[in-house]
Order: structure tokens, then C-alpha cells, then sequence
């Protein structure tokens, strides 16, 4: 089970419940909160705030690893492009991966439009089966993606979730890629 942590006191009551600590985006650079989930002994995933250079983020390596836990990971959730907008840069990928941590990709986020709502995010869910098919092929070691049996009836993230009835066909997809990019492996 993973979840988000958001301050350093969370952190040993989360430990005994999850399997992966997570650093949100916009804390990837929380220093105390990163050696703290770290110094826990559980997988930490840390995402690459929308405002970093995926090559940043050998910093939150770093501090990790200090801590003796190698168990980090990775994920690459888009980066600003202009305002309301985000964009994947699928050089993050390979780029992050230098250090020996698993990357994972969150596809749902990538397509969200901070701000874009007016009063809330907004987002373009029909790109989400494009990027998942396009990180696949980089050789992403894990997924996320938010779905939902309604999307537009989501308390949250609705406009960038996955409907529940695509999932099944989308991950096959992913599968196959997989398979195909590591079939000399």
C-alpha cells in the first residue's frame, strides 16, 4: 500500500501501515521530510516536481541513499509548460534511471491542467493511453494511473483519470510493449 506523507511527523505512523512512503511533488525537495521517510527503512517514491529538470533529482537520490536505504523510486508526473499545462519529457526516464532506482511514470497527473478549472485543476484524459503506450516503450519499471468506473462523478482528478472499463485493454498494451523492449533481456 502506498499513500502520501506531507510532514515529517507523519512519517512513523505511516511507516507502520505502508509498504511506500510518497513524496509528492511539491515536496520533492523537502529535504527533512526525504531523510526522514528514508531513515523509516520502507520504499520511499518520490515524485519529480512539475518545476524540476529530471537531472535535479539526483539530489533526492543522494539524500536517500545517505541514509543507507537504497529502496527509492522514481516518478516522473510531467513538467510546467506555461501556465495551466504540463508536458513529459520521455529523456526523464532514461535520465533518472542512471542512478539504479526504479522509474515509474504517473499518467493520469502528467495530463492534468493545474489551474485549468478556474477554481480547480482541470485535465485531457484522452491523452492519458498515448503517454502510457510512449513510457511503456522507454522502459518505465512501474505505473500509475488514477481510474475511476465514472470519471466526470470523481470527488477528485476527474478529468484526468482513466475510466475503469479501459484499463484492462490499455495494460495489456503496456504488457506487450514490455515484453517486446525486453525480449533480447
Amino acid at each position: 500500500m502506498l499513500s502520501d506523507i506531507h510532514e515529517t511527523s507523519q512519517v512513523e505512523a505511516a511507516a507502520e501501515v505502508l509498504d511506500i512512503l510518497q513524496i509528492p511533488a511539491f515536496l520533492c525537495r523537502q529535504t527533512d521530510l526525504i531523510l526522514k521517510a528514508a531513515e523509516s527503512g520502507k520504499w520511499v517514491n518520490v515524485k519529480k516536481g512539475q518545476f524540476m529538470a529530471p537531472w535535479d533529482m539526483k539530489n533526492v537520490v543522494d539524500k536517500v541513499k545517505s541514509t543507507g536505504n537504497n529502496k527509492l523510486a522514481l516518478t516522473e508526473r510531467g513538467t510546467t509548460f506555461g501556465y495551466n499545462n504540463l508536458v513529459v519529457d520521455f529523456r526523464s526516464f532514461m535520465i533518472m534511471r542512471q542512478w539504479g532506482c526504479p522509474v515509474v511514470f504517473d499518467a493520469t497527473h502528467s495530463v492534468q491542467l493545474p489551474g485549468g478549472g478556474g477554481t480547480a485543476s482541470s485535465g485531457d484524459r484522452k491523452y492519458v493511453p498515448n503517454l502510457v503506450r510512449a513510457a511503456a516503450a522507454c522502459g518505465i519499471d512501474g505505473l500509475f494511473m488514477e481510474v475511476h468506473p465514472e470519471p466526470d462523478k470523481a470527488l477528485s482528478d476527474g478529468p484526468n483519470m482513466l475510466p475503469l472499463g479501459e484499463l484492462e485493454s490499455l495494460l495489456r498494451e503496456v504488457l506487450a510493449i514490455n515484453k517486446m523492449i525486453h525480449k533480447d533481456s
